[in-house]
């Protein structure tokens, strides 16, 4: 790429007393007071630029509005000028670049090594735009520095900067530095097979892969296949025949339904593979070694928002880029000997079944169709009559009302980690389950609603979720329980979901922290067929002199992560930390750690 392509342009400044030289700061110069230190294992400076010397070496001033390349802390430099340098890391830090930037108060910018993107030589004398002492230079070199620049909202944006220098020899330098600390970041993919839903939510798929991914993709030089998937499982399907092995991760371009295809072709094949019995309730299921990465391109992008805090596709492409992972919980979701779906977001009976079930009749819609159907299964009022059955999760730190919500390095999905490893000790050992000792507890009544999340569920309609405090790689599922009451409170409760109140704090709401559970149906318990016709009764009773008054429904449906599930009993377990995806967590902000 040209300089011409760069957003910021770094000025060369000669020193004071100085006619022509230099450029950028000498990396491997020993640190004097009053000067930013250098790389660790730079090649030593030219002798007639020695630490003895009383002229300062020259340094680039950096434009103002590069301050706002990074959300890292500041750091003022005692210095009045500006360099760029190599920082040396502690003994549980990794490498950093700093930039600075001469203002009133000299300021640096610091950014890990690992958000750096690319580095690559930029053609000076191709430069056509702007202004600045660079052109003055007889003989200008320079090299352009690619970099992550962190915006609002968790947003992430590619920028550029630009260094300029005389002296081709340091320009040179610093590009086989910066390039060698690239090639020791082993967690970044190479190559890629992504999968493209070209129908999912406004059918923007196709086009924002082409136009915000692929040219960030091609910088960083990860080479990709691609796939358009034409018909729903296609995903599924491809994954479960084709050899994987020759790739670094999975990328999905669409909604939820496109990653959960990914997800089960992805767990599927890795069973197989390790010859264990995926419809088995009890199976250890084996971790895949790929990372799965999201374009969001769906309706609701959930599981994309909840993991990285928004759903820009930009975001989400150079976190894939720079290698991140995200270990996370997917629940196994069996009715008898068969498994049925996995589940890593929603597993909803009642209104939420009921509302995914009416909205697949009006796909025809839209997205609009979300809206009706939510509106008239709220009229509708139905209750379910049943028995939840679950096991704690007690293994797990905090409860589901503590507000602690799941960020980047999170504490407690740390600790999970080790729980996991236990587990699978005691698997590869043929030891006992902890749970055949543990008390299974029972909850039976008329229900609205039952929700089992591993994940908050955060979207932007609802950006705290349906549970702001589930954690994503804990080893357990928050189970909420909405029994029957009147249109009012459960409106009420609806509410909640979009604002800072605590949804929880109602007396017909049960939340538990569970690692597995199971439900009945007091349909099933009691031979019954319905009550009447499927589909008859469309609202139910509008009472005035009742208004806590329901229609009993026998026949409900499971949403599974936006796919329907008809089934009157099933049984759920949570599986730690499965897959991995590429992503870090919601990184905490100031502005958030202010409040508390």
């Amino acid at each position: 790429m040209t300089s011409g392509a760069t957003e910021e342009a770094v000025q060369a400044c000669p020193a004071a007393g100085e006619g022509g030289g230099a450029g950028l700061t000498r990396p491997g110069a020993p640190h004097r007071p009053g000067h930013p230190p250098t790389g660790p294992g730079l090649p030593a400076a030219p002798p007639t630029r020695l630490p003895g010397d009383r002229e300062e070496p020259p340094i680039p001033s950096f434009p103002r509005r590069l301050r706002r390349l990074s959300g890292c802390p500041w750091r003022s430099w005692q210095s009045g000028k500006s360099a760029l340098h190599l920082q040396k890391p502690g003994e549980e830090e990794e490498e950093r670049v700093e930039m600075g930037i001469r203002k009133h108060r000299p300021y640096v910018c610091s950014l890990p090594v690992s958000e750096l993107i690319t580095v690559e030589e930029t053609d000076a004398h191709g430069k056509h735009s702007g202004s600045g002492r660079w052109q003055k230079m007889e003989k200008p070199y320079a090299f352009t520095v690619h970099c992550v620049k962190r915006a609002r909202h968790h947003r992430w944006k590619w920028a550029q900067v630009t260094f300029w220098s005389t002296e081709e020899q340091l320009c040179q330098l610093w590009l086989q530095t910066l390039r060698e600390l690239l090639q020791r970041l082993t967690s970044r993919p190479k190559h890629l097979l992504v999968f493209i839903n070209p129908f999912g939510g406004k059918g923007h798929g196709k086009r924002i892969y082409e136009r915000k991914v692929a040219p960030l993709f091609t910088l960083a030089s990860i080479t990709t296949d691609i796939i358009i998937t034409e018909h729903p499982n296609q995903a599924k399907e491809t994954l479960y025949e084709m050899d994987v092995d020759a790739y670094d991760g999975i990328v999905c371009v669409g909604g939820d339904g496109m990653f959960s295809e990914v997800l089960h072709g992805l767990i599927g094949r890795t069973q197989k593979s390790a010859g264990v019995d995926q419809n088995h309730p009890r199976a250890a299921l084996v971790p895949s070694p790929l990372r799965i990465g999201i374009i969001p391109a769906g309706s609701t992008d959930c599981v994309c928002y909840s993991t990285v805090g928004t759903i820009d596709a930009e975001t989400s492409a150079l976190h894939i880029i720079v290698g991140d992972s995200l270990a996370m919980d997917v629940s196994s979701v069996h009715h008898g000997s068969t498994l049925l779906r996995y589940s890593v977001s929603l597993l909803g009976y009642g209104f939420y079944g009921d509302l995914i079930k009416d909205s697949e009749k009006k796909r025809w819609m839209g997205l609009v169709r979300y809206d009706f159907s939510g509106v008239k299964t709220f009229l509708s009022h139905h209750y379910y009559e049943g028995t939840v059955s679950f096991l704690p999760a007690q293994h797990t730190v905090g409860s589901p009302r503590d507000r602690k919500a799941c960020h980047a390095g999170c504490f407690v999905c740390r600790q999970s980690k080790q729980q996991l490893e236990e587990e699978q000790k005691k698997a590869l050992y043929g030891l006992e389950n902890a749970e055949e000792v543990e008390e299974w507890q029972v909850v039976c009544g008329k229900f609205l609603a039952i929700n089992a999340t591993n994940m908050s569920c955060a979207c932007p309609r609802s950006p705290r979720g349906l549970s702001p405090a589930a954690h994503l790689g804990d080893g357990s599922s928050d189970l909420i329980l909405i029994r029957k009451c009147s249109r009012f409170n459960f409106l009420r409760f609806l509410v909640r979901h979009t604002n800072q109140c605590d949804q929880f704090d109602f007396t017909f709401v049960e939340v538990y922290r569970v690692k597995r559970f199971q439900f009945t149906s007091k349909a099933l318990e009691d031979g019954a067929h319905g009550l009447g016709g499927p589909g008859k009764q469309r609202f139910g009773p509008l009472c005035s002199d009742s208004p806590s008054c329901c229609c009993a429904a026998a026949r409900g449906a499971w949403n599974c992560d936006g796919e329907l599930l008809h089934t009157p009993a099933l049984e759920v377990r949570v599986h730690c930390q499965l897959v991995r995806l590429f992503a870090r967590g919601i990184e905490e902000t100031p502005k958030q750690e202010s409040p508390s």
